[in-house]
């Protein structure tokens, strides 16, 4: 006669009532963070063209895009607009000014460019002092700018943002891509647009 020991569940076997609603509420918890909160897309976006950006432009300008303007002899408003064959507002904002002012002697005259008049300038009010971070930071919350840079890094960063359009200086004239109301708009006269040097 063989005495057989009673089985007994372990505290952890699922078949356990208490495990069971563990698991249930584990998976609901899962199930919850799947989620995925997909930014919303501005209304002026229809098939990823931005209705929003109009005459008079405005035209957020990057350090080295004024740099590469002089070098070029380039005067920077009057090539935007041949450009873009309509009225444009070149924007600086404050971190630009403050990385022109940290580069000193070498970038004088485009920090001078920077401070015309005809440049309007846009306040920051985010800690840090990295403009790409900022331009990238502002063309996000308001998709109303043209984004003027020459920086490898910021035009791959700003093309992964739909609707904003790039100004680039290529082959000494100012060109834009990814602006759907003028698709085949080069700009840089040969009379105009040129510094006087």
């Amino acid at each position: 006669m063989t005495v057989k020991a009673k089985k007994v569940l372990k505290p952890t076997d699922s078949r356990l009532k208490a495990n069971q609603e563990k698991a249930a509420k584990k998976a609901e918890k899962a199930d919850n963070e799947l989620v995925r909160h997909v930014p919303r897309v501005a209304s002026s976006m229809f098939y990823s063209l931005n209705e929003a950006i109009v005459p008079p432009y405005q035209i957020i300008v990057d350090t080295n895009f004024i740099n590469f303007a002089i070098r070029n002899r380039l005067e920077p408003v009057q090539a935007m607009m041949d450009c873009l064959l309509a009225k444009c507002i070149p924007c600086v904002t404050d971190c630009v000014i403050g990385e022109l002012e940290r580069l000193g002697v070498r970038f004088r005259l485009a920090l001078k460019i920077a401070r015309d008049p005809r440049f309007e300038r846009l306040p920051c009010t985010h800690k840090g002092i990295y403009a790409d971070d900022c331009i990238v930071s502002r063309v996000m919350q308001h998709r109303c700018y043209i984004v003027a840079s020459c920086d490898k890094e910021l035009k791959n960063r700003v093309r992964k943002i739909p609707g904003v359009p790039i100004m680039t200086i290529q082959s000494h004239k100012f060109q834009i891509e990814r602006l759907p109301t003028a698709p085949l708009l080069t700009g840089g006269s040969k009379s105009g647009g040129k510094l006087g040097m």
